[in-house]
């Protein structure tokens, strides 16, 4: 595929731009970082009612047939909104590990409503450096699941997780219901994210996959929610970057607007630059799905767009000075949300040993 969008795609992108401006603002998302255990509805009563639940999912499941492209789309424009839920990645992650692992009644039962988005879904592996340890955390026994999922992306309202554990001294992935866990929310950086521990006392789970294949199907769903999440930091850094370039021309200082100076200009043309690389990045790996090199471009993706969000939360709020670090102009909405998603779906000292270890792999 070209790096440029058709014009389907291109609608897409407008409409769902115009959606999200209309109903996502600072001064809704500003209160979300003082009380945790609450998200912002009215996102994710948007991504309903828009049918971006349904987008990358099967048709005979309530989905919409497009792909990963187009789900970008959205995710891009949600990153420039600062969307206040992370259910639209969450969701879309358990429904394709359901929909590439799982059985004909575990897809009846658990899609359509994953594709309607009144079931919302998370994927629990673990906190930290690496997402796929070696000895998980949870152990799976005769069906049944025992342990905590630390720090589960939107565990605190999820119905349905996906859980990395270990079965006989060897990894597995499994579907758990999380009517019968405990959930312990925590406090973070972003608390629109829902992170809670998900505890597991003798929970029923269903096998999706087991032994050294759970491995790579668990890194395969990492790399789908991270080329989401990469098209949700490119967003936020693209918008970061038109903020600076705005305040840039307005702000003067000794008579000229600080554009002029060669310190500002620099700094807003080298973000421009990351920004566009993360674009490419991101819609080359969206594009790559179900291709051998999928995971080596996912990896990319991730890489790319994290340096270009922290970097533009970084210099917005530097080219602001001292009004940059306010509550009211909510820069801070930008740089919580930047270092919250660079932790998501696994750091990026995971995503280099990734990249490294498949380009040897290619090279040798």
């Amino acid at each position: 595929m070209s790096i440029l969008y058709d014009e389907g795609q291109q609608a897409i992108a407008t409409e769902s731009r115009r959606a999200l401006e209309a109903r996502v603002s600072k001064d809704d998302l500003l209160p979300l970082l003082q009380d945790s255990g609450k998200y912002h509805d009215g996102f994710w009563t948007t991504a309903k009612e828009q049918g971006w639940t349904a987008l990358a999912l099967p048709e005979a499941h309530g989905g919409l047939d497009l792909g990963l492209v187009e789900l970008g789309l959205i995710a891009h424009q949600a990153g420039r909104s600062l969307s206040g839920a992370p259910f639209l990645t969450s969701s879309f992650g358990a429904a394709k590990a359901i929909e590439l692992y799982g059985s004909d009644e575990q897809k009846a039962r658990w899609l359509p409503g994953l594709a309607s988005g009144e079931t919302i879904g998370a994927i629990a592996f673990a906190t930290g450096p690496d997402p796929l340890p070696a000895t998980p955390s949870v152990a799976l026994d005769g069906g049944r699941v025992d342990g905590t999922a630390a720090g589960v992306s939107g565990g605190l309202f999820a119905d349905v997780a996906i859980v990395f554990a270990r079965e006989d001294s060897a990894p597995a992935l499994a579907i758990v219901d999380l009517g019968g866990a405990k959930r312990k929310a925590i406090g973070s950086f972003d608390n629109s994210r829902c992170i809670a521990d998900l505890i597991f006392a003798g929970v029923p789970a269903e096998t999706l996959v087991s032994g050294e294949a759970a491995r790579a199907a668990a890194l395969h769903i990492l790399a789908l929610q991270a080329v989401v999440t990469a098209h949700e930091q490119t967003g936020g850094a693209e918008a970061l970057m038109e903020i600076a370039r705005d305040y840039a021309l307005t702000r003067k200082a000794f008579g000229q607007p600080i554009g002029a100076f060669q310190s500002i200009k620099h700094r807003i043309a080298e973000l421009y630059g990351l920004v566009e690389l993360a674009r490419a990045n991101a819609i080359h790996a969206a594009a790559r799905e179900g291709q051998d090199d999928f995971i080596t471009a996912a990896a990319a993706a991730r890489l790319s767009a994290t340096e270009a969000y922290d970097t533009a939360a970084r210099d917005c709020v530097q080219i602001h000075g001292g009004i940059g670090v306010t509550w009211e102009i909510g820069l801070h909405l930008h740089m919580r949300r930047a270092r919250t998603l660079a932790l998501e779906q696994g750091s990026s000292f995971f995503w280099e040993d990734v990249l490294v270890d498949r380009l040897a792999g290619e090279g040798a």
